[in-house]
């Protein structure tokens, strides 16, 4: 038995989230069976991190075992013509059987995109969330950084969110701004349901001066969601990348030129 690891884009718009369902499209669904046409067999995948219905990944990470013998450009060029065009496989690795795409995983980025004009977009609509009034970038940087550290998240983990416990340590976070996009970059070892998207709109009070700078730090303190702000549509959210132990070698997304553009 081989294990291929693979990385993935996809737009989520049309589909019910990263994970198989039965009734519905999914991008799991779809990589499954363009993969086992290549293989000749049933392939099973794991990914770096599930996403919800109409959340989109420009760096997912999966990995499958298969007997079949193939080509990495196969698992690449060959799925990829059986694929709906808005999934494709960027790249593909034979990795040890000590590589698990998300146990192995050191810890997740997540980017979201604010598309901040008075008039919105035709050709950014559901790749990006458009806000018309003024946002300020500034204060929501200096407010996004009471989010740093191991904390519990409870503030903003989504009420159906089946995670053990609330902690989770963000390694990294800001908000910037190029020209009309404003971006909220976070990385953490893990994340919770919606927690990206329940950051957000609580970093968008702040932007609109609904709330002060310190009000995120209140919110995280108190441990209850009812307190945080609105949960950010997800068209505007992206699976950036997973980071893994540099013996895998495995490839990364790097954000310099990437998603400025949609």
């Amino acid at each position: 038995m081989k294990r291929i690891a693979l990385g993935i884009e996809y737009q989520g718009t049309q589909y019910c989230g990263y994970q198989k369902q039965l009734d519905c499209p999914t991008v799991q669904g779809h990589l499954e069976a363009a993969l086992a046409d290549i293989a000749n067999e049933p392939i099973a995948l794991t990914c770096a991190g599930r996403t919800d219905t109409g959340v989109h990944a420009v760096g997912q990470v999966v990995h499958f075992e298969t007997k079949a013998a193939r080509g990495l450009k196969a698992w690449v060029q060959g799925a990829n013509t059986k694929l709906p065009t808005d999934i494709r496989i960027s790249w593909a690795k034979e990795v040890t059987d000590t590589f698990h795409a998300r146990f192995s995983a050191g810890s997740r980025q997540y980017r979201y995109v604010i598309f901040n004009r008075p008039v919105a977009s035709a050709v950014l609509a559901n790749r990006v969330t458009h806000v018309s009034a003024p946002l300020d970038d500034k204060a929501m940087h200096e407010a996004a950084q009471s989010l740093l550290g191991e904390h519990d998240f409870s503030s903003f983990r989504a009420s159906g969110c089946q995670a053990n416990n609330a902690i989770r340590t963000v390694e990294k976070v800001s908000v910037t701004r190029q020209a009309d996009f404003i971006f909220i970059d976070i990385q953490a070892n893990a994340f919770l349901h919606h927690m990206v998207r329940n950051i957000t709109g609580t970093l968008l009070q702040v932007g609109q001066n609904k709330s002060p700078v310190e009000w995120v730090a209140e919110v995280l303190a108190l441990q209850d969601r009812t307190k945080a702000g609105v949960t950010a549509p997800a068209a505007g959210l992206y699976f950036v990348n997973a980071f893994y132990p540099e013996r895998f070698g495995l490839q990364q997304v790097v954000l310099d030129g990437v998603l400025w553009h949609l």
